[in-house]
């Protein structure tokens, strides 16, 4: 955005209200409403051409009409008719409009040709399009409440640091009535809808420099610009302003079928997940979370690795803080002999699991802080979470005042109330402090905060696949992987009523029957294994044959190893090219358990993603079990992540399952794979 732009959109001092109503109750009536409530101190023109006033402002028949051009025009017209504004707008230099109709890209031909005329009616002019179904733009500090939203008939917002930019326009509604019950402040609203135009990465780029804004909450359906949200993640996080990120739901794009294991199990949105957390991006899993994680972010994480400490003034909550965290995945602290010894010789309990239960002892200060302070100076420990009893909502001088201070001489701590405690809620969220309501919410943003971690992608354009995607079979998928440098099992083929050839490998072999559109042999009956001689072989390939739309059969040579893994790729339609791995098999798709980057990835990715898996540790050499060579198979991840993000996209995917990982030293091999060519 211009700066011109970026100052229409969230400064305007001009506004125009197309289609505004005298009805302060309905949809079309409460912008005017809002705008005067908050206190905007701007010009504000209603464009009704059936009155003369409008709420009891001066109206106008028309755009033509106005004393002046409008810096920001909100048309509340419905969608035939916002179309026609909008290229009103256009011609008369308009700077920004928001429109709030529905009936576009969401209603689908005839609304995604709907959507393609409001786009024309402003191409190739200077205005810039936010919406459709853009419930409006809120600045809080300057009084700006250009919105439709009904929840903020709110009497009063506090000014804040908190950004928040949703596709629906609902939901700013449902963060701002909940952060007011925290006493939490905003920046900015910004409803997007359709996101036909300005997007969220473009918009919140534009604010980044905002001295108000501090960080960035964002409810989000898709990533429809993936360009201009990475370029905006990696500027936000240079500038120490963490985004957090609600998903909901899955995209379009990860609705589609595909052939592979790989795109089936993407299809609950992961290649997104990796997106957001390859951007830098922390991504959370309540709504509540969205409100709370973001204290959390601003807190470094040590480059070692080190746990989460539990202190508690009382035991039942401490215990269900700790069973939510391990659940969450967060590392638990564990206490070594040094320190047992340091809280001895404080007069402090000892404890032997990662709970440190000072009892209602803690609620006095001088106690809670010398908990706090010997567990600061641990450099195993990360972070302190804080759990504070009864104490809590009547008594925040006690113990919750201990938490103020203890984080002011600098210890990194998150607190947990117990009862509901709103002033107590108060008085942490004004030191800073990262402030829980719930259990469940702080395991999910403690998850978030250990796995934040700084962006590594570049942003590129989605590569142009053309064509329709085409499955090859098992030979050609192996062939064309092994010419990309993927370690590849030897085969042949032979015909139904061919004489069996010398085999160029030894036996035992598997014979595999190739038919038309079967991607997965084992569920057809097309696989036999451990070969022991040719007559053996010979049996199988005239059972195989007889089989329907069977006439070819793949021979190749058994191999063993310690393990199997899936390893796949594909060119996802909305963030671009993403590697998957997980344990493979024909039961791969039944366990989640897989991991997923943006491709390419570098041999420190390959390794971070092979630890993640509880299903690939026994390649590790998990409890004296066989390891495996993890080595190679970092390797392999690497090779197939850069034929994934090759420039030229002759593969728009591809799957290796299973790919045998062998003895440390010998290898791995890909002896069953799937590619579809674009």
């Amino acid at each position: 955005m211009t700066p011109e732009v970026t100052r229409a959109l969230f400064s305007p001092r001009t506004i125009a209200l197309v289609g505004a109503s005298d009805d302060p109750a309905k949809v079309a009536g409460r912008p005017l409403t809002f705008l005067r409530q908050h206190g905007f101190g701007g010009e504000i023109w209603p464009i009704n051409p059936r009155r003369e006033t409008v709420q009891g402002e001066p109206a106008f028949a028309s755009l033509a009409d106005l004393p002046g051009t409008p810096e920001h025009a909100y048309i509340l017209l419905p969608a035939d008719a916002a179309i026609e504004a909008a290229a009103e707008c256009a011609s008369a230099g308009v700077l920004v409009v928001s429109v709030l109709a529905d009936g576009f890209s969401e209603a689908g031909d005839a609304g995604m040709r709907r959507q393609q005329r409001l786009l024309a009616a402003v191409s190739g002019s200077q205005t810039r399009l936010l919406g459709p179904q853009c419930l409006g733009v809120v600045n809080v500090s300057r009084k700006i409440a250009l919105t439709a939203n009904a929840a903020f008939a709110e009497p009063e917002i506090e000014p804040g640091g908190l950004m928040v930019a949703s596709h629906s326009g609902s939901m700013l509604g449902a963060l701002l009535s909940r952060g007011v019950a925290r006493g939490l402040g905003f920046a900015h609203f910004v409803s997007f809808g359709n996101e036909a135009d300005l997007s969220i990465g473009e918009v919140c780029h534009g604010a980044i420099h905002h001295p108000d804004v501090t960080a960035f909450l964002l409810f989000l359906e898709t990533i429809r610009q993936p360009e201009q949200f990475a370029v905006f993640a990696r500027a936000a996080w240079d500038a120490g302003k963490p985004v957090v990120a609600y998903r909901l739901g899955r995209s379009a794009a990860a609705a589609e079928l595909t052939v592979s294991h790989t795109g089936a199990m993407l299809s609950d949105g992961r290649a997104i997940d990796a997106f957001l957390a390859d951007c830098g991006v922390a991504s959370i899993h309540a709504l509540e979370s969205l409100l709370e994680a973001p204290p959390l972010l601003h807190i470094p994480r040590a480059a070692a690795p080190a746990g989460v400490a539990v202190v508690a003034t009382t035991g039942g909550g401490g215990a269900m803080v700790v069973d939510q965290l391990a659940r969450a995945g967060a590392p638990l602290a564990r206490f070594s002999e040094a320190f047992k010894s340091n809280l001895i010789a404080a007069d402090l309990p000892a404890p032997e699991g990662p709970l440190l239960d000072v009892t209602l002892a803690g609620t006095r200060p001088e106690v809670m802080g010398k908990a706090l302070d010997l567990l600061a100076a641990d450099p195993d420990i990360a972070l302190t979470v804080a759990v504070v009893g009864s104490s809590a909502r009547f008594q925040p001088q006690l113990a919750v005042q201990a938490l103020v201070d203890g984080a002011a001489r600098g210890g990194n701590i998150a607190a947990f109330l117990n009862p509901n405690a709103p002033e107590s809620l108060a008085r942490l969220s004004a030191a800073g402090m990262p402030a829980f309501r719930t259990a469940e919410g702080l395991a999910d943003c403690v998850r978030a905060w250990m796995r934040h971690r700084p962006p590594r992608i570049s942003p590129r354009p989605l590569a142009n696949l053309a064509g329709n995607p085409t499955p090859l079979d098992e030979s050609r998928s192996l062939a064309l992987l092994s010419k990309a440098g993927l370690p590849c099992v030897s085969t042949i083929l032979v015909e139904a009523s061919e004489t069996l050839p010398d085999l160029p490998f030894p036996y035992p072999v598997v014979a595999k029957g190739i038919a038309p559109g079967v991607a997965h042999k084992t569920e057809r009956g097309l696989v036999r294994l451990d070969l022991p001689d040719a007559a053996s072989l010979q049996t199988a390939i005239a059972d195989l044959c007889a089989q329907p739309d069977c006439k070819q059969v793949l021979i190749a040579p058994m191999v063993w190893g310690v393990g199997e893994v899936l390893l796949g790729f594909r060119r996802d339609p909305v963030v671009g090219p993403v590697v998957m791995l997980s344990p493979g098999g024909v039961l791969a798709e039944l366990y989640d358990d897989r991991t997923v980057r943006t491709a390419p990835v570098d041999d420190a990715i390959a390794r971070e993603m092979i630890a993640e898996l509880p299903g690939l540790q026994p390649l590790t050499g998990y409890r004296n079990l066989p390891p495996g060579d993890v080595d190679a198979l970092a390797a392999a991840i690497v090779t197939l992540s850069r034929l994934a993000a090759a420039d030229d996209p002759v593969i728009h995917e591809a799957e290796v399952n299973p790919l045998i990982v062998r003895a440390p030293g010998e290898g791995v091999v890909a002896v069953d794979a799937l590619v579809v060519t674009a």
